[in-house]
C-alpha cells in the first residue's frame, strides 16, 4: 500500500521496515505505524499537513480579480452599491483549484511533530452565524431580502446577478440585467420544478461543470417548454434556503401568507410552550434562567451550558433588558435558535411536501426511498413516531415534528453502521484458515518491548476486545513457576499460573469461537512438566487436543471448535519415541535484542538455528496447530500439512507479499500464517494490518497498547461479524480455482467494482484536541475520508476547514471513490481541527464497506484510544452504485456513458492446457454479449435519470417520484400512467403532453424496455422499485395494480452482477 500515500516531502514511502527505511533501517520509537514507511500512509490519527488547500469544498466558481472586484455589493435590500459586472465570456479558469490534497507525515506515538510553515485553509460558508434557518418563514424572508447567485448559461458563459423575490411572493427577480426588469423575472406559478444539483442540460454541458459543486448548483425549471434557470449559490445553505423556499411556493401559491401565519402556531411551538408552562408553576409569565438553561440542556444534551447562557444574555442584551429572567417567547426564540439543525430541517421539508412536519406516508417514502429499508407500512412508520416524537399531539396525531426526526436521525437506528453485523452474521462452518482472526502480539505487555511492565490486564483487554489469539512468552522462573515476559530485555515478569486463570475466565467473555494461545516456549524440561499441570488442571475439557485427520485437507471450522483452546506450539515428530526431543527454538526477542543498535536489518533467515529440549507431554497438548519453520511456497505446496502453522516476521512476509502476491494467497488458502511485528518496534508500534491481510494471512499480531490508526483499522475490521474475533475472507481468496494478486491496482477479476458516495454534511459536539495546548475552545475542524484496502482502492479526500465552529459545523462536500474489493474495504472518518496547538486528532471511526448503511446517517466519533466520543457525531449521506463508465477514476460513474470501443470485457485466463482453454474460448463471445446488454441497458437508465432531472446516485423508484408532479395535470389527473398488469410496465398517455414529457415517455420504454427485459436479476429490483412508486404516486392505471408485488430491498444496495444473470438465464 506504499502507492496510496507520500511522506511531506513528496518521496514514495516503502511497505515494510527493512533497508529502504533509512539510513539507519531502524524503526526507532515514535517512528510511526504503518509498516516502518505506512505511517506516512493512509491514516490520520495526529498528523499534520503542510499546506492547506482543498478541491471541492469552495462552493463559488474561481473568477478573476477582476470580476471579483466589479461583482456588485449590496445592502440590505438589494441595492446595487458597485458596477455591473461582465459575463464571463468562456471557460473560468482552473488555476485557482489545488494540484492535489496535503499528505501527512507519520502517526508518531509521542506526538511530537515537525514543525513546517503551512497555509492554512479556510471555510467558505456564507451561512449568517446570528441567525439558524428554522421553519419556511426564515426562508422565504431570506430570499425577499436576496443574494448573489451565479447565473449558468450555455457555453461556459456564467453571470453574477443579485436574486430577489418579490415582496407579494408572486415573481422571482434578478438584477441588473441587459432586459427590461418586466422580463428580468419569474413569475412563481410558471415555476414547474425546482431541482438541486447539477442535473440539467446546461449544467452536464457546462465546459466548467466541474468547478461547479454539486450542493451549491440548483436549477428552476419554467414555462410550458420546461425552460431552465441554472444557478449557483455561495454555499450549500444558501442553495438549501432558496430550494426550499420556492418549493414551498410552488405548493402553496397564494395561499402561502397563510400557510406562513399557521405555521407559528405549529405543533412544535405548542410543545415548547407546553415544556415552559411545566417550569413555570407559579404561572408568572417568567421562569429563571438556570431553569431555562437547564431545560435545554436535557432537550439537547449536546449543547454547553455556557453556550445557552450566552444565547439568553445576548436576547437580553438586544432588548436592553435587564434582569435574568426568561419569558415564554423568549424561551421559545432560544429553543428554535439552538436545537434546530438547518441541514436536518431542510431534509424535512423536502419529503413532507413542504410541511413542517412528516405524516406516516411522507416518513414511509423516507425510510424506503433514502434510507433502503424494506417492507415498511404504517405500523412501522407509526412505531417510530411513537418512540421519537416528544409531543403528545405529534403522537396523538401520527406526525412527526422536526425535533422527533432530528431524534430519530440521531438514534441508533440510524446510525452508519448496520445492525446485522452485531451479531455474528457470516458462515461460520468454513476450514479456519478461511478466517480473518483478531491476533494479539505480546499480550502480556501493556506499555513497549523492551522495558515496559507486563500485566495480566493486558490479556484481559485482549479478550474483552474479541481477541482470538494471545501470545505467551513463557521462561523459567523461581521456586520452580515458570513466567511469562519478552526474553533478552528489561520488561517485567508475571506467572505463568495467574495467565491462565485469566485465560479460563475470559477466554469465551466475547466470543464463543475458538481461541488460539500461541505458546512461545523457552523453559527447562522441568518447567514444562508444571505448565502442563496449570494448563490441564486450570483448562481442562476446554483444551483441544483431537488429532488431525489424516485424511482431510482443511482446518476444523470455528462452528466445530466452539469453546476450544488450540495450542500454537512446537511438537515433537511422531517417530520421536522418548519422553522428550529436540526442536527448533522461536524466540522473537532473541531478535530484537539481537538487532538492537544495528544498522541493517538482516533476514531472519540469516540468524543462526537454535534448539531446545520439548517434553512430550507439552508436544501432545498441540494438535492443529503445530509451529514449523517456513521455507518456500513450492516446497510448502508439495510437503506442508494442513495442520501446521508458519510465523513470519513483518519484514519477511512484506518481502514474500510485494515479490509473491499470488503465491502467498494461494497458500494461505489453506494454511494459517502469522504475522509478527518486527523486533525492531521497540516502542510497540504497529504494522498496517492491511498489508497482509490483502494476501490472506489470518493471523496478523498486533500490538493491542498501542493506539491509533493501525489499531482503529483493526477493531473497525473485526466488529463486521459480531466482533466474535473471525472474519470470512472474501470468497476470491478461498476459492481454489481463482487467481488474486495482492498488490493489483486495478479491478479484481470476477469482482464487479462499487462506486462509494459519500456526503460530508454536517458534524456536532466536536471537542477540543486533548493534547491541544492553551487556545480557548475555539475549534476549526474538517474531516477526512480514507478509503483502506486492496492497493487499487486505497484513496483519501477532504474537506474544506470550518473556521471556529466545533458545536455545528456545516461542510456539505460530496466525494466518490471506486471499490475494487468491496470485501476487503474499510472506509475511516477522521475530524482533525486545523487551529491546533500540539495535537490535531479530535475523533475517528473506522467501519467495513460491508457494513455501510445507505441514506442518511450519523456517525459516533471515537477518541484515540477507542472511546466512543459523548455526543460527538458527523452527520452524512451514503450511497452505493455499481460502476459503469470510463474516464478518469474521479468522473467513473453512471452519468458518464461508455462507448463500445472503450468497455473493459472480461478476459480468460489461459492455462496452457489445449483441451481446457479450447472448451474456454468458445465462451468468449457470449460474455462480451452479455457486456454489451448490461452496459446498454445502464447506459438506457442514465437517461432516464438525467431526464428525471437525477444524479447517477439515484434509483428508479426515486427517479418515478421525481417525474411523477410532471405526469399530473392542472387537476390532479394522470396525463400519463403506468399498466402495472404487463411484466414490465409501461407507460400509457392520457392526455397531449408538453414534447420535453414525451421524450420522458420514449427513452423510458424504448429506451429501457428492451434492454432490461435481458439483464434480468437488476430489471426484477427496477420492476419492483417503478411498481411501488405508480402505486405510491396515484399514476397506476385502475385495475393494474397488484397488491401482493414485493417491495424492493435496499433500495441504494449494488445488485450483485453475475455472468449467468447477464444473459438473463
Amino acid at each position: 500500500m506504499a502507492e496510496c500515500g507520500r511522506g511531506a516531502a513528496g518521496e514514495a514511502l516503502p511497505t515494510s521496515p527493512g533497508p529502504a527505511l533509512g539510513a539507519k533501517g531502524a524503526l526507532k520509537a515514535g517512528a510511526g505505524e504503518g509498516g516502518g514507511g505506512g505511517g506516512g500512509r493512509l491514516g490520520h490519527g495526529r498528523a499534520r499537513y503542510d499546506s492547506g488547500g482543498v478541491s471541492n469544498g469552495d462552493c463559488s466558481l474561481g473568477v478573476s480579480g477582476d470580476e471579483a472586484r466589479a461583482s456588485p455589493a449590496r445592502g440590505p435590500r438589494g441595492a446595487a452599491l458597485a458596477r455591473t459586472p461582465s459575463p464571463v465570456a468562456g471557460p473560468v479558469s482552473r488555476d485557482s483549484k489545488p494540484g492535489g490534497l496535503p499528505r501527512r507525515s507519520s502517526i508518531i506515538k509521542d506526538g511530537s511533530k515537525q514543525k513546517r510553515e503551512r497555509k492554512k485553509t479556510v471555510s467558505f460558508s456564507s451561512m449568517p452565524t446570528e441567525k439558524k434557518i428554522s421553519s419556511a418563514s426564515d426562508c422565504i424572508n431570506s430570499m425577499v431580502e436576496g443574494s448573489e447567485l451565479k447565473k449558468v448559461r450555455s457555453n461556459s458563459r456564467i453571470y453574477h446577478r443579485y436574486f430577489l423575490l418579490d415582496a407579494d411572493m408572486q415573481s422571482l427577480r434578478w438584477e441588473p440585467s441587459k432586459k427590461d426588469s418586466e422580463k428580468a423575472k419569474i413569475d412563481i406559478k410558471s415555476i414547474k420544478e425546482v431541482r438541486t444539483g447539477k442535473n440539467t442540460d446546461i449544467f452536464r454541458s457546462n465546459g466548467i461543470s466541474e468547478q461547479i459543486s454539486e450542493d451549491c448548483a440548483f436549477s428552476v425549471i419554467y414555462g410550458e417548454n420546461y425552460e431552465s434557470l441554472d444557478l449557483v449559490a455561495n454555499s450549500a445553505d444558501v442553495a438549501n434556503i432558496w430550494v426550499t423556499g420556492l418549493r414551498y411556493l410552488i405548493s402553496y401559491g397564494k395561499h402561502t401568507l397563510d400557510m406562513l401565519e399557521s405555521s407559528q402556531d405549529n405543533m412544535r411551538t405548542s410543545w415548547v410552550s407546553q415544556m415552559f408552562s411545566e417550569i413555570d408553576v407559579d404561572d408568572l409569565g417568567h421562569i429563571t434562567l438556570c431553569n431555562a438553561v437547564q431545560c435545554i440542556r436535557n432537550l439537547n444534551p449536546g449543547l454547553k451550558t455556557s453556550k445557552i447562557e450566552l444565547k439568553f444574555k445576548e436576547l437580553h442584551k438586544s432588548k436592553d433588558k435587564a434582569g435574568t429572567e426568561v419569558t415564554k417567547e423568549e424561551f421559545i426564540e432560544v429553543f428554535h435558535e439552538l436545537c434546530t439543525r438547518p441541514e436536518i430541517y431542510f431534509l424535512l421539508v423536502q419529503f413532507s411536501s413542504n410541511k413542517e412536519f412528516l405524516d406516516t406516508k411522507d416518513l414511509m417514502m423516507f425510510l424506503e426511498a433514502e434510507q433502503g429499508v424494506a417492507h415498511i407500512n404504517e405500523e412501522v412508520s407509526l412505531e417510530i413516531i411513537h418512540t421519537y416524537e416528544p409531543s403528545k399531539e405529534g403522537q396523538e396525531k401520527g406526525c412527526l415534528s422536526i425535533d422527533g426526526f432530528t431524534n430519530y436521525l440521531m438514534s441508533p437506528d440510524c446510525y452508519i453502521f448496520d445492525p446485522e453485523h452485531k451479531k455474528v452474521c457470516q458462515d461460520m462452518k468454513q476450514p479456519l484458515s478461511h478466517y480473518f482472526i483478531n491476533s494479539s502480539h505480546n499480550t502480556y505487555l501493556i506499555e513497549d518491548q523492551f522495558r515496559g511492565p507486563s500485566d495480566i490486564t493486558g490479556y484481559i483487554r485482549a479478550l474483552k476486545m474479541g481477541c482470538r489469539s494471545v501470545e505467551l512468552d513463557v521462561w523459567d522462573g523461581p521456586d520452580n513457576e515458570p513466567v511469562i515476559y519478552t526474553g533478552h530485555t528489561m520488561t517485567s515478569q508475571i506467572v505463568f499460573r495467574s495467565v491462565i486463570d485469566i485465560i479460563n475466565k475470559y477466554a469465551f467473555f466475547a466470543s464463543e469461537y475458538p481461541l488460539i494461545l500461541c505458546l512461545e516456549n523457552h523453559c527447562s524440561i522441568k518447567q514444562q512438566k508444571v505448565m502442563v499441570q496449570h494448563m490441564k488442571k486450570i483448562l481442562g475439557d476446554k483444551l483441544y487436543t483431537t488429532s488431525p485427520n489424516m485424511e482431510e485437507s482443511y482446518l476444523p471450522s470455528p462452528d466445530v471448535l466452539r469453546g476450544k483452546i488450540l495450542i500454537k506450539a512446537k511438537k515433537l515428530s511422531s517417530n520421536c519415541s522418548g519422553v522428550e526431543g529436540d526442536v527448533t527454538d522461536e524466540d522473537e526477542g532473541a531478535e530484537m535484542s539481537q538487532r538492537m543498535g544495528k544498522e541493517i536489518v538482516e533476514q531472519p533467515s540469516q540468524l543462526p538455528v537454535k534448539r531446545f529440549q520439548l517434553c512430550k507431554e507439552l508436544s501432545e497438548l498441540v494438535s492443529i496447530c503445530k509451529s514449523v519453520q517456513f521455507k518456500e511456497f513450492q516446497v510448502s505446496f508439495q510437503a506442508q500439512k494442513y495442520w501446521e502453522v508458519c510465523s513470519f516476521n513483518e519484514v519477511l512476509a512484506s518481502k514474500y507479499a510485494n515479490e509473491n502476491p499470488g503465491d502467498f494467497v494461494n497458500y494461505n488458502k489453506r494454511f494459517l500464517a502469522r504475522v509478527f511485528p518486527s523486533p525492531m518496534r521497540i516502542d510497540s508500534s504497529n504494522m498496517n494490518p492491511q498489508d497482509f491481510w490483502k494476501c490472506g494471512c489470518q493471523i496478523v499480531a498486533m500490538n493491542f497498547q498501542t493506539p491509533g490508526l493501525m489499531m482503529d483499522l483493526n477493531i473497525g475490521w473485526f466488529r463486521q461479524n459480531g466482533n466474535c474475533g473471525y472474519v470470512l475472507r472474501p470468497a476470491i481468496m478461498r476459492e481454489e480455482v481463482s487467481f488474486f494478486s495482492a498488490n493489483t491496482k486495478d479491478s479484481v477479476p470476477g469482482v464487479s467494482p462499487q462506486l462509494l458516495h459519500i456526503k460530508i454534511i454536517s458534524g456536532q459536539n466536536f471537542p477540543k484536541p486533548k493534547g491541544s495546548g492553551a487556545k480557548g475552545d475555539v475549534v476549526d475542524p474538517y474531516v477526512y475520508v480514507e478509503i483502506h484496502g486492496i492497493p487499487a482502492d486505497c484513496a483519501e479526500q477532504r474537506t474544506k476547514t470550518v473556521n471556529q465552529n466545533g458545536d455545528a459545523p456545516i461542510f456539505d462536500e460530496s466525494f466518490e471513490f471506486q471499490i475494487n474489493l468491496p470485501e476487503l474495504a474499510m472506509v475511516r472518518f477522521v475530524v482533525l481541527d486545523d487551529d491546533y496547538i500540539g495535537d490535531e486528532f479530535i475523533g475517528q471511526y473506522t467501519i467495513p464497506f460491508e457494513c455501510l448503511q445507505t441514506g442518511y446517517r450519523h456517525v459516533p466519533l471515537q477518541s484515540l484510544t477507542g472511546e466512543v466520543l459523548a455526543h460527538a457525531s458527523l452527520f452524512v449521506h451514503v450511497a452505493i452504485t455499481n460502476r459503469r463508465g470510463g474516464g478518469k477514476p474521479h468522473k467513473r460513474g453512471l452519468s458518464v456513458r461508455k462507448g463500445k470501443k472503450s468497455r473493459e470485457y472480461a478476459s480468460l485466463r489461459t492455462l496452457w492446457i489445449k483441451t481446457v482453454d479450447e472448451v474456454f474460448k468458445n465462451a468468449q463471445p457470449p460474455i462480451r454479449d452479455a457486456t454489451d446488454l448490461r452496459e446498454n441497458m445502464q447506459n438506457a437508465v442514465v437517461s432516464f435519470k438525467e431526464l428525471c432531472g437525477l444524479s447517477s446516485v439515484a434509483n428508479l423508484m426515486q427517479c418515478m417520484l421525481a417525474v411523477s408532479p410532471r405526469f399530473l395535470g392542472p387537476d390532479n389527473t394522470p396525463l400519463v400512467v403506468l399498466n402495472l398488469s404487463e411484466p414490465y410496465p409501461t407507460m400509457e398517455l392520457q392526455a397531449i403532453v408538453p414534447e420535453v414529457l414525451k421524450k420522458i415517455v420514449t427513452t423510458y420504454d424504448m429506451g429501457q424496455a428492451d434492454l432490461l427485459k435481458y439483464a434480468k436479476n437488476e430489471t426484477l429490483e427496477n420492476l419492483k422499485q417503478i411498481h411501488y412508486a405508480a402505486v405510491s404516486c396515484g399514476l397506476s392505471k385502475p385495475g393494474t395494480e397488484n397488491s401482493e408485488a414485493q417491495k424492493p430491498r435496499r433500495s441504494l444496495e449494488v445488485i450483485p452482477e453475475k455472468a449467468s444473470d447477464e444473459n438473463g438465464d
